[in-house]
């Protein structure tokens, strides 16, 4: 991912550590005191072992789980030296875990797994593992640390914390602000984290009250139908935050349909079609918060890693870590060319 160029990133967004800061450790001019090198190989794009990833993940019904699909097939094409089994893809907990338990009889050397729910597949991710085949967990985490060798994904909590102090300081000379909330399906911990984290920032702007949310299921329908709902309730607010672009199409229909345009909307994970409207600028959509799909494309990197026996190229350690916990940038006009190339359909 580009880095951000908005200050607001910086300001606002959850800690970062960079490579260089790892490595700055030794404060010392003299040379004895200097730490051996780090010879360990890491990972690069020339060829090396041959890897065969097994790669699944739910069903692809929604945009962004597309993308994910996506990431992960185009990253695999780009190395002579790893070979993709990828599953169908299902919803239905039983069908998935079938499915890896197929990849584990093929003996893969290393799987990447997105769980539909991480809770109930937990124990096939320790089935793999005690086969001796490393798991690369992708953004819906299983229960147990076990069950996995390497964790990547996305920042809910940061999510909702990045969007709520972008619409903060948008609002913060308003006095008596009102905001609301249209968030995802409340039975997943992610939609709770978004929650909480907006709440949180929320709670630095004493101007502003949070007066409304409703939960929506992730689909244009029920966007819209919610945002329907909530536009009736609510006859004047200041701003919107939306936990999903995909729903957001549909909310944004709502909006129109209902001839509204007295408030600011931030939409959620950085689809495509929320970018082109951020930069043409005329609707009240004018922020998104990304969850970067491009995190399959880093699960298939970290995979090769573990298969080749390699740690990661920029950092000393010999091993890849064993968490990794994507940034949320906050997409404005100010910025959004920078980010158009990541957006999904």
């Amino acid at each position: 991912m580009p880095e951000l160029t908005s200050r607001r990133g910086l300001l606002f967004g959850t800690a970062a550590v960079s490579a260089g800061v790892l490595l700055a450790g030794c404060t010392s001019n003299d040379a004895d005191d200097e730490p051996a090198s780090n010879d360990q190989p890491a990972a690069d794009d020339k060829k090396g072992k041959q890897v065969t990833i097994g790669f699944a993940g739910p069903q692809a019904d929604h945009g962004w789980l597309n993308a994910i699909n996506d990431n992960a097939k185009s990253r695999a094409k780009k190395y002579e030296d790893v070979t993709l089994e990828i599953t169908e893809g299902s919803n239905d907990t039983a069908a998935q875990i079938g499915q890896i338990e197929t990849l584990i009889n093929k003996k893969v050397d290393v799987l990447v797994i997105l769980p539909a729910d991480g809770k109930a597949l937990t124990q096939v991710g320790l089935k793999a593992m005690r086969a001796g085949i490393p798991v690369v967990n992708l953004d819906r985490i299983f229960n147990s640390p076990q069950a996995y060798r390497s964790y990547i994904g996305g920042d809910n909590f940061g999510m909702g914390l990045n969007a709520g102090h972008y619409i903060g300081e948008q609002l913060k000379d308003k006095k008596n602000a009102k905001v609301i909330e249209l968030a995802g399906l409340d039975n997943l911990e992610l939609t709770k984290q978004r929650t909480a984290g907006f709440d949180a920032a929320l709670k630095n702007y004493p101007n502003i009250k949070k007066v409304a949310r409703q939960a929506a299921e992730f689909t244009v329908e029920s966007g819209q139908a919610k945002m329907s709902q909530l536009l009736q309730a609510q006859s004047s607010f200041d701003a919107l935050w939306n936990h999903d672009d995909d729903q957001g199409v549909g909310a944004l229909r709502a909006i129109e349909q209902a001839g509204r345009d007295d408030f600011i909307m931030v939409g959620g994970a950085g689809a495509l079609s929320a970018m082109q409207a951020i930069e043409a600028d005329n609707s009240v959509l004018k922020a998104t918060v990304l969850y970067p799909p491009t995190m399959a494309a880093s699960a298939i990197d970290l995979a090769r890693a573990l298969g080749q026996g390699k740690g990661v190229s920029g950092l000393a350690e010999f091993e890849i870590p064993s968490s990794l916990t994507l940034y949320s940038a906050v997409v404005d006009k100010e910025n959004v060319k920078t980010y158009l190339p990541t957006g999904f359909k």
